[in-house]
């Protein structure tokens, strides 16, 4: 093992003055690539399974030294299985790459057969005042409300677990559908546009382990569509009243009005995050970026 490791760095060396530019950009994007994959693999459930593959390489490493032919025999045919598990386990974690990967809009920005729905139907500062206005109404009686307002990324799967409305986006609709014992109370509203377009739908659950464990489904189905989607969701608490607001894996609570308005403005389409870049919310944690823990403790205090 020594004498290739020897061999392999003798070539190198010897190819070193042989470099031009195009193998120099080669190395760089390489090395970009490996970078982001390594970031990518920190923040998922990769970064365990990394660990464990460690060992294993290093267990594999020490059967070839001390020549132990069956265990390497083993090992050769069963990696062609494992990296087909690998792919099923780390399943939801490479979707969601690729899902984020798209959302780049790479490729919107050079081909122009790339629609943009946003330029059909924008979100009026009359909606945002009325969605503001609806949620501040609930929290004052404590009634539990879930909005989903879609962004880039189409809701659409999510719409079709749900009943259709398709009705203006008034502060009057919006509390008599979330008005206790009324059929469509049950489940998140989906606002695309200047409109209701399903009321009770379902969402998915986050699982991040850092969560405060006295927040909810609501809030938990709240910070999950946000953590696949771009959209932005506005959870009312049925318990204490509080607004909060996630947006791309990040929740922010107690909000009031004037607030819930400004975070609307910055994330929605159009909006001031999408016209200066600016980011909406800061000091994200890598475990799942929720919000600090001085707040989770005046919650519970309350």
């Amino acid at each position: 093992m020594q004498q290739e490791f020897q061999r392999l760095t003798d070539n190198v060396i010897r190819r070193m003055p042989d470099m031009d530019l195009a193998n120099a950009v080669e190395i760089f994007i390489i090395a970009f690539l490996i970078y982001h994959i390594l970031i990518w693999i920190k923040n998922t459930r990769a970064w365990s399974l990394l660990k464990g593959l460690v060992i294993i390489l290093i267990f594999w490493a020490f059967a070839a030294y001390f020549r132990m032919n069956t265990i390497l025999w083993l090992g050769e045919n069963i990696l062609g299985f494992a990296v087909t598990a690998i792919i099923i386990i780390l399943q939801p974690e490479l979707r969601k790459a690729l899902e984020e990967l798209g959302n780049k809009e790479i490729v919107s920005s050079v081909l122009p057969f790339s629609t943009n729905k946003r330029e059909e139907g924008g979100f009026s500062q009359k909606t945002i005042n009325e969605i503001v206005k609806a949620c501040v109404e609930m929290g004052k009686v404590r009634t539990g409300a879930l909005i989903v307002i879609e962004c880039k990324q189409p809701l659409g799967e999510f719409e079709r677990t749900g009943i259709d409305v398709d009705a203006l986006v008034t502060s009057q609709l919006l509390i008599n559908i979330f008005e206790h014992n009324t059929p469509l109370h049950d489940g998140a509203v989906i606002v695309r546009g200047n409109r209701i377009t399903s009321a009770t739908c379902y969402l998915p659950l986050s699982d991040n382990l850092n969560l405060d464990k006295n927040l909810g489904t609501r809030h938990r189905a709240g910070l999950g569509i946000s953590e696949v989607t771009d959209a932005v969701t506005i959870i009312v608490s049925e318990e204490t009243g509080k607004i909060s607001l996630a947006y791309k894996g990040t929740l922010e609570r107690h909000l009031d009005g004037e607030k819930l308005k400004e975070k609307l403005q910055m994330a929605l389409p159009g909006g001031v995050e999408e016209k200066k870049n600016y980011r909406m919310f800061r000091g994200r944690s890598k475990a799942g970026k929720v919000e600090n823990v001085e707040e989770n403790r005046q919650e519970t205090a309350e």
